[in-house]
Order: C-alpha cells, then structure tokens, then sequence
C-alpha cells in the first residue's frame, strides 16, 4: 500500500481512495503568462511521478489540472495587476495570445519531460459561470461581503480556516502576509470577485451578479475541481508555497460552500533553489527549460537530477549537479542498450524491491538505487531488459524508445579515441580534453565511465 505524506496531517498515511480503484487528483497547474522555470517544472515531476505510482500499484486516475488565465495578480494583496494582462501589455499582444502561447509552451515542456498530461486540462476563462454559481452559494451563506474595489470571503466565519498552514491567526496583522487593504474586514481575507476599474476596460471582463469584474485567482481551483471531481477528492498537489494562501484559500472557500472535506490528501513539493536560495520569477534568478538543450543538456536529464532527491526535500540546482546527472543519463542508456532488444521474464525479487520504494513516499533515491542494482545482478539481459522497462512505468524515462546508433565509428574517430586514452592513463588532462573537443567537433560524443569510455554519433 502507498504510504503518503498528508500535508494536513503532517504525517505519514496510508492511501486508500474515496471510491475502491478510482483516483481524483488534481494539480494546480500553472499561470501563463511567461515560460515556467525549472523549480516550477519540479512540481510537476514530482506530481507526475505520484500519478504513475498509483497507476503502477492498480488505480484509475482521473488527473485534472487548471490553466490561470485570469485573475492572479501581481500582489498578495491582490491590488496589483493582472499577470496576464501585465504580460499582454508589455508584449504588445492580446491577453488571450499570452495565455494561449505561454499554455503551449508549458504542455510542450512537460512533452520534453516524459510528463503525463492531464486527463482534464481546465481554464479558467472557460469556467466564469462555474466560479460565480460558486460565489453566489458562499454569498447565500453568509461567506462574502462587498467592498469598493470586489467581493471578498470572509475567513472569520470559517472556524479553522489556515489548518493547512498552521497559520496563528491570533495577533496576525495586516502586511504580514498582504500588503494593507483598509476595507478588509481581516488580514487574511481574500478577492472572490474583482470589480473592472472605473477608468478603463480590461482585455478580460465579465457581467456578474455583482458587478463588471473578473474571478479571483482562488476561485478557480474550488469550482473546477468540484465540477469535475465532486465535492471532496483524493489527491491535490502543488508546490509548498501554496501552502499558506491559495490552498487555504481553496480549502475554506470549499468547505464553507459544500460543508464536507475539499482534499483527503495534501501533496506539497518542496522548493528547487539555485545558490542556496528560492528559484523563482519574482527574483529574477529563473532557468527555463529551453535553456538546458543551449547548455548541452537534454531535458531528460533533468527529470534524472529532480529524481536524485526525494520530493520533500529541498534541491540545490547548479550546472556542475547537472552535469552529473547527464552522466548518469549517459552510463544507463548505454548499459540499457548493451542489453539488447530482446525481453525475457520480470524479476520477482526485483520488483517488490522496487515496489516498496516507490511506495514509501515516493521514494525515488532509494528506486533507482534498486534499478542500478539490476544492471549489476546476475540475472540474464533478457530479464534485466524487462525488469527495467517495467521500472520505467514509474521512472518516466522512455526506454523502449532509446536507439542504438547506427552509424559505425570512422577511423579518424576511433584512432583520436586511443590516442586520448593513453593520454588519459598518462594523466595528460589537457591533452585528453583537447582530444575530447576536437572528437566532439567532428560531431561525436564521449562518455567516460568509472569502468570504460564510449563514443557515439551525437
């Protein structure tokens, strides 16, 4: 049985769905308007690698994630400005161009990662009406008030709102976690509804029960969620910093509107940082996937390196760990190829040890440890073979795709390849790395092993 870490219960649990073999699992997918960095991408490794665990263990999985397209704002305090409309602006192009161009470029990165898409991809700007019946249900209990600028939700009709979080709520001042907003009855109150300014027209607008507006970013999650996976679902994942906000705000804008449990299971991926501190945009110090092949790194290879550590831990990014990675990316395709092509019988063994890994919190370090050890066991290739593609079902890693070159190795290649050998046993280090260089601008690649070296058509 999958054991989980429930962010609500801070503990580890046994993962049993509502509904027998049936999953719900959403994911918060992302804001489009500009390209996702790798620490987002992390999250969607992590969330991916969830997905395959249950389907691997037997379940169905219904995976549904949302598209932002409207109404996340520049700032906590939700004044700022539409990130949608802000990019359009300075992009000089429509709001639905960024939207759409940015929701493109986020599916074809999770194409490059081996991620598996969604059953259910959700916009918001497709779902207005679901999220207005949704504030209408909180307004006709009591959950809302009106102030100039929208209609917010009030959290001081939710006894236990910040559960998720563990928020102190006690003493908790205005500009502690938002900026301040007078009319707001308490600190953590948030936008349900935006009001259209006054002085111009939005690119994205509504008619509502209230007014000329556009949903806040909260809104979204409840309604969409609801709407395609009931009242209370199994799983929903996300990255930590949604914790204290917008999965607080998704729980108590929920529960107040059905009064039973939103999410059985909190699933939270830890930060990827990059010299000790938070990847993100806001700090200006983000790496986008496009970025990586223009560095010598195949996309891969970073699904190997966020592999390499647990979820829940922190992940420091630099480009000497990558490098890493992509030799370990290089070793197993070569090792997986020298097995041939012919697939004999699953390792029983093998597989439960893998089995236990994996579902223990999603232990990647300890499944992959499991993975090498049946390289180097004394089964045949032909069960190496199918025990490893079996293994894939949760590595994501496209095995059966990989192909042996066909191209033979010319002459001139194979006589520098010696020659930087002997080099290399000679401890000439510069000469092996001009060697290498020069291997590599006749279009080859080399790998060095702890064992032995190889060399392909790149």
């Amino acid at each position: 049985m999958l054991k989980l870490f429930n962010t609500m219960s801070r503990q580890l649990e046994d993962f049993e769905p509502l509904n027998d073999k049936e999953v719900t699992f959403y994911s918060c997918g992302p804001t489009v308007y500009d390209y996702a960095h790798i620490g987002n991408l992390r999250t969607y490794i992590f969330s991916d690698i969830l997905k395959r665990v249950l389907l691997f263990d037997g379940y169905n999985v219904k995976h549904v994630m949302n598209i932002t397209d409207v109404g996340h704002l520049t700032e906590e305090s939700e004044q700022g400005e539409d990130k949608i409309e802000r990019s359009a602006r300075m992009e000089a192009k429509s709001a639905l161009e960024i939207a759409d161009f940015y929701a493109q470029a986020f599916k074809d990165d999770l194409r490059k990662l081996n991620i598996i898409e969604p059953n259910i991809w959700c916009k918001a700007t497709d779902h207005i009406n679901e999220q207005i019946e949704l504030i209408k249900k909180l307004e006709e209990k009591g959950h809302v008030y009106k102030t100039s600028d929208g209609i917010y939700f009030d959290t001081s009709k939710v006894k236990d709102y910040g559960k998720l979080a563990r928020l102190n709520l006690e003493g908790l001042e205005e500009g502690s976690r938002v900026d301040v907003n007078i009319e707001k009855k308490n600190p953590t109150d948030f936008a349900l509804w935006k009001f259209s300014p006054q002085d111009k027209q939005r690119q994205m607008e509504w008619d509502s029960p209230w007014g000329k507006g556009f949903p806040g970013w909260h809104a979204e999650c409840s309604a969409m969620s609801m709407k395609y996976l009931g009242e209370t679902i199994d799983i929903h994942t996300g990255g930590i910093d949604h914790i204290p906000v917008h999965h607080t705000n998704e729980i108590a804008q929920s529960e107040a509107a059905t009064g039973k449990p939103f999410v059985r299971f909190w699933a939270h991926g830890d930060f990827l940082l990059i010299n000790e501190g938070k990847m993100a945009k806001s700090l200006g110090n983000f790496i986008t996937l496009n970025t990586l092949p223009e560095n010598g790194f195949d996309p891969i290879v970073y699904r190997i390196f966020c592999l390499s550590s647990h979820y829940r831990s922190k992940l420091n990014f630099s480009w000497e760990a990558l490098e890493g990675a992509k030799n370990t990316w290089l070793r197993l395709k070569r090792k997986f190829l020298d097995l041939g092509r012919q697939t004999g019988e699953i390792n029983v063994l093998f597989l439960e040890k893998f089995k236990t890994a994996v579902n223990d919190d999603l232990g990647m370090p300890q499944a992959l440890a499991v993975f090498w050890e049946v390289f180097k066991s004394n089964i045949s290739d032909f069960d190496k073979h199918a025990t490893l593609l079996e293994f894939d079902k949760v590595l994501g890693l496209n095995l059966a795709e990989l192909k042996e070159e066909q191209a033979v190795i010319p002459g001139e290649i194979m006589k520098l390849m010696e020659e930087r050998k002997k080099a290399r046993e000679n401890k000439k280090w510069q000469k092996a790395d001009e060697l290498r260089k020069k291997i590599e601008d006749l279009g080859y690649e080399v790998e060095d092993t702890a064992q032995e070296t190889h060399v392909r058509k790149k």
